[in-house]
């Protein structure tokens, strides 16, 4: 790739970011009341992307050989505890995984 050519490539990837970054405050401008159905999503979405987020999390644990999934439940437990107690999501989702990694790197190894 040239110089020319890598220019004109990021220059259309921040071109790109800029543009969906904008977008939202241009389709729905603070003065007005967003649409029902972009509302509805907003409530929804977030506790559909953590099921999915937890169900890929999931996906490739070995129940039947190993450690059967100890790590990851431990971990999970953790971050659902640690919600209840602080209802912080970063702080639960640092915890678990925090928690994980020394169970996988130092208890399970």
């Amino acid at each position: 790739m040239t110089s020319v050519q890598a220019l004109i490539t990021i220059l259309a990837i921040a071109v790109g970011t800029q543009f969906t970054r904008w977008l939202p405050f241009w389709l729905f401008p603070e003065k007005k009341d967003p649409p029902a159905v972009v509302l509805y999503l907003g409530k929804v979405l977030p506790p559909a992307m953590m099921g999915l987020l937890t169900v890929y999390c999931f996906k490739n644990v070995s129940w039947l050989s190993g450690t059967h999934g100890a790590p990851e439940l431990l971990a999970s437990a953790a971050v659902v505890g640690l919600h209840l107690w602080k209802r912080n999501v970063l702080f639960s989702i640092a915890g678990g995984t925090a928690l994980y990694m020394v169970l996988v790197q130092a208890v399970f190894a």
